[in-house]
């Protein structure tokens, strides 16, 4: 399909007899910030962890930029550009905040493992470390030690040592869970920024979220796509109502 960058057909995983993801047929288009939606349980994790191959699926095609990408291992998943951040933050506390985005890069490099290089061997990576953290608006803060960060800061870092892979589809998992108002906000125009150039598929529950950054979301229920479409769209469904949404979102159409 012209202008789909990542797609599904039937994807399915059983575990044990009971099917977490069920015969999902996903589309998601090139450019765009696409959300998956749901109640706990409805499987929303389970097909990140299979487009990102951190589970095999039972049955059903994963394609991406048009090739079957089923049977790829992860770490080729992340070279090809499809690059996961998780929902608890994954950066080293004890490090600075610019030697966590440093790292990322390097890592990219690949002389993760090179330790007889000395140090100032690394510091032609400082000006990409400094270019990605003023992309997340952490470039003050460069030199703090990341444990320090408040939690939404965190996750902005988390951010920038994605941005450091390179991605051209970034997989966010529940970008703004945990966080107060200051920080959704601050993270919601940190994802519209990043989205520029690259494609972003997300999981997140907060529906301002939702509805203020995403262009079409995908509802899932019991494992299955139960709606899709623009927020107004799947907010007046009376399925998603039904499954998820509730007055919050019937309120929200209306505003």
């Amino acid at each position: 399909m012209e202008g789909i960058i990542l797609e599904t057909e039937g994807l399915t995983k059983e575990f044990k007899g009971f099917v977490a993801v069920d015969g999902v047929s996903l589309a998601v288009r090139r450019g765009t910030i696409h959300a998956l939606i749901g109640p706990n349980g409805a499987g929303k994790t389970t097909v990140f962890n299979l487009l990102t191959k951190f589970l095999i699926p039972t049955r059903g095609t994963i394609r991406y930029k048009g090739e079957d990408i089923t049977a790829v291992e992860p770490a080729e998943i992340a070279r090809r550009g499809v690059v996961r951040s998780f929902q608890i933050s994954a950066v080293f506390p004890h490090l600075s905040v610019l030697e966590n985005v440093r790292l990322a890069l390097q890592r990219r490099l690949g002389t993760s493992f090179h330790f007889w290089r000395s140090e100032r061997s690394l510091d032609v990576l400082n000006d990409r470390a400094m270019e990605l953290l003023s992309a997340v608006g952490l470039e003050a803060l460069a030199d703090t030690v990341t444990v320090e960060l408040p939690y939404g800061r965190k996750r902005a870092l988390e951010i920038a040592t994605t941005l450091a892979a390179e991605p051209e589809l970034m997989l966010l998992d529940e970008p703004t869970q945990g966080m107060g108002h200051e920080d959704v906000e601050r993270m919601m125009q940190l994802i519209r920024e990043v989205s520029a150039g690259r494609t972003l598929l997300m999981v997140e529950h907060n529906m301002k979220v939702v509805a203020g950054v995403c262009d079409t979301i995908t509802v899932l229920s019991r494992g299955s796509v139960l709606a899709e479409g623009s927020y107004a769209e799947v907010a007046a469904d009376p399925r998603v109502v039904e499954a998820y949404m509730g007055h919050a979102a019937q309120e929200a159409a209306h505003a």
